[in-house]
């Protein structure tokens, strides 16, 4: 299955992702991984990509879907994959299209309000990416899976979450519009478990008819 995860930033869609990975057995693609693996790699590509990085500023549509084909070419996409954080517009949306069809687009939709109490909440750990939030049980400062102490990053900050929720919904409108009747909409107003449990059903249902 060729899927497109969409969500915005704080919906659980990174949870998900790794959800729909487990159990179909096909490969979480975030361009954003991508990026920060690119950049650490160094040479020429790596050094204006992480030039980008450190800015802030957008990587341009160009290098973003060269870096995507290389990594869509290679054997462990050949049952299908999860694309989390591509396309994230119509221009995006139909380059894409050039390339590969699509099976399906899993739309992960909370009431901003919500995301901005999780956003604010969220921290990240900086020696291996896990996420965690002051409000879940247990919350200590520290990471759950190596220990190293949690930070806050500057665009989770309340001067922040507004202007990215605001952009989300302006460039996610015409995407949801583009795919149409492929899109399978889901709240994840309840737990990971909750939201999960129709994406499975529905993903299970489409591989049943491929």
């Amino acid at each position: 299955m060729k899927l497109i995860l969409l969500g915005a930033a704080g919906s659980g869609k990174g949870t998900m992702a790794k959800k729909i990975s487990a159990d179909f057995g096909i490969p979480q693609i975030s361009t954003g991984d991508l990026f920060r693996e690119i950049a650490k790699e160094g040479g020429k590509l790596g050094e204006q990509v992480q030039s980008l990085m450190s800015k802030g500023a957008l990587i341009p549509n160009e290098i973003t879907f060269e870096v995507l084909k290389a990594r869509l070419a290679k054997p462990d996409c050949k049952k299908g994959f999860i694309l989390d954080g591509f396309p994230r517009s119509l221009s995006q949306a139909e380059m894409l299209e050039g390339v590969t069809d699509i099976d399906a687009v899993v739309s992960i939709e909370l009431p901003f309000e919500e995301l901005e109490k999780r956003l604010v909440n969220r921290r990240l750990c900086p020696s291996c990416g896990e996420i965690d939030n002051t409000s879940y049980a247990g919350f200590t400062g520290n990471c759950r899976k190596c220990g190293t102490k949690l930070f806050q990053r500057d665009d989770d900050k309340p001067e922040a979450i507004k202007a990215r929720l605001e952009v989300y919904k302006k460039d996610v409108t015409p995407l949801i519009d583009f795919y149409g009747g492929k899109v399978f909409s889901v709240s994840s107003a309840g737990s990971p478990e909750q939201t999960y449990a129709p994406v499975k059903t529905f993903l299970s249902k489409l591989e049943a008819k491929a």
